[in-house]
Formats: structure tokens, sequence, C-alpha cells
């Protein structure tokens, strides 16, 4: 028995994730936006080309009174980071600092991740690189595989990684752990190793991993989970639909899993502020439509 289901789970709190929580708050959904404080927006001191603003904002200020103005209208905000979806019966979203459910999601984090910055990685790509524990983890069952990452989401993704080997090693390129109380509690699970990574090797598939130091270390598979997870990183786990890079949608913004819907930047679509709170009013309408079919069905 689920104790305590929102109407909506939105990923990201950027200017499309926050529009989407303004919309659906305001039809007397329970919604609930995750994120961390951390959008690129934040780091713009001067936006000129927004709607409605005679005098130049910073994103700061842009991204703030948004905030507000979803609190106001009832939504709640938890400054966490997510790490997975899955859907059974509801959609169950796991963060960092625990777990939530709901009947309908929008994935709004943002640009899809930065590739990490390892020389060869490309040509391993399906030949030993993965960025889908979900997806490859059973391939690679008692053999020995590396994450690459330095964040919870890397931890994470080693966590799953347990149900198929042992034999793990987090690889976080030279970069210092930035990690919760709680990853750092799971740390024992496997190995760490925090050198600089100078590229990897192997034939027809990987092989191992070279350092800048000149050792190196044999691996049979990398999973890919640098910094934090993106849009792509969820729909690569979930089955989703892409098109090219980025989330494939509909004219409602909802992907081909029925009640997952996106919106912002990880669409592809053209990266304007102004389009991110447009795509997140469209999304809001689907999901509170989704919802009122799914109760009145129940009723």
């Amino acid at each position: 028995m689920i104790d305590l289901l929102y109407d909506a789970i939105i990923i990201g709190r950027g200017p499309a994730g926050i529009s989407c929580a303004i919309y659906t708050a305001r039809a007397n959904m329970k919604t609930l936006v995750i994120g961390k404080h951390d959008s690129a927006l934040l780091k713009a001191e001067k936006i000129e080309n927004y709607y409605g603003f005679e005098m130049p904002v910073s994103g700061r200020s842009l991204l703030e009174a948004g905030e507000k103005q979803a609190l106001r209208l009832g939504a709640e905000i938890a400054s966490d980071e997510a790490v997975g979806i899955d859907k059974a019966e509801h959609f169950t979203v796991y963060c960092v600092n625990g777990e939530y459910n709901g009947r309908t999601v929008l994935l709004a984090p943002g640009a899809p991740a930065v590739k990490a910055p390892i020389k060869g990685i490309d040509a391993f790509e399906g030949k030993g690189v993965s960025y889908c524990t979900t997806c490859d983890g059973f391939f690679y069952r008692n053999r020995r595989v590396g994450v690459l990452g330095y964040a919870d989401y890397a931890v994470h993704e080693a966590m799953e990684l347990l149900s198929f080997t042992k034999d793990i090693t987090l690889y976080t390129n030279g970069m210092e752990l930035n990690i919760s109380p709680a990853s750092r509690e799971q740390m024992n699970a496997f190995r760490v190793n925090t050198k600089k990574i100078k590229g990897l090797y192997g034939g027809e598939s990987l092989e191992g991993i070279d350092f800048e130091d000149g050792t190196s270390e044999d691996v049979d598979g990398l999973f890919v989970a640098y910094g934090s997870a993106s849009g792509v990183n969820f729909a690569m786990k979930m089955g989703i639909m892409m098109n090219g890079n980025s989330i494939a949608f509909n004219e409602k913004m909802e992907t081909n899993i029925e009640g997952l819907y996106t919106a912002g930047d990880c669409t592809g679509v053209f990266k304007q502020i102004s389009v991110a709170v447009g795509q997140g009013a469209i999304a809001a309408r689907g999901m509170i439509e989704y919802v009122r079919k799914q109760k009145s069905i129940m009723k």
C-alpha cells in the first residue's frame, strides 16, 4: 500500500519543470518538483529576450520567482537528485535521499549529460562501454566491471550492478568524490580508484583502462555515470524512444511510455527559456488529462 502518492512528479527545477508545476498545482494536483538548485540558468547574469521584461533580468531572479510562484500555488519542492525511475501500477522515482511515488512523471532535467572526457571511449561504445546498467548489466554476470563517475548517480549505478557481479570498481578519473552521506554508507560494497585516466584499450571489445601514472587495470565492461543522471540516462533505462540524443515525444509532450512526459533542453528543441516554459505548460495539460482519466476509472 502506497502511503503517499503524488499526482505529478517533476524531475528538474528549471523553467520547464517549474512551469509544469505551476499548471498542475493550479489544477489541484498534488505536485512534487525534484532537483538540486543547480540550473545552468543560475549563471546567466542578464536575460534580455524573455517576454514581459522591459529591462534585463538575471537567470537567478527568474528561477527563484518561478519557484515562489509554484510554492504559493501548493507545489512541493524537494532538493534532491533523482537517480532512477520504475513503473508498475504507478511510477516510483528513486532519489539520493529517498523515493517518491506518482501517477505521472515529467522528465525535465536539462540537456543530456556531457560525455566523460576519456580518450578512446567512443570507439568502445557498445563494445564494453555502456550508459545503462539496467540494459546491459546482465551481460557482465560474474565479470570485472567499472563505473565511471564521482557523484551519487555513479554510486547508484554501482549498487545496481551488484545483482550481477561483486567485482566492481568506481573510477573517478581524478575527480574528488562528491556524494551524500547515504551514498557513503554504500561505498564498502565496491572498490574506488581515483587515478586520472589516460585512455581505454582493447581490440574488438574493451579490455582495460590506462592511467596517467603509467599503470593499467583490466576490465570487461565500463558503465558511464559521469556527473548527474540526465533525461537521456532515464530514457535508456526505461526503453523510452529517442530521436538521436534527445527524448522523442508527441504533441502532448508524452513519451512512448504512457504517463511519462518530457520538456526542456532534453527534448533537443531550440534551447530557449520561452520554449522550455511552453513545453512545460503543454506537458502539464497532458498530465492533468491523464490523471483525471485515471481517477475517473477508479471511481
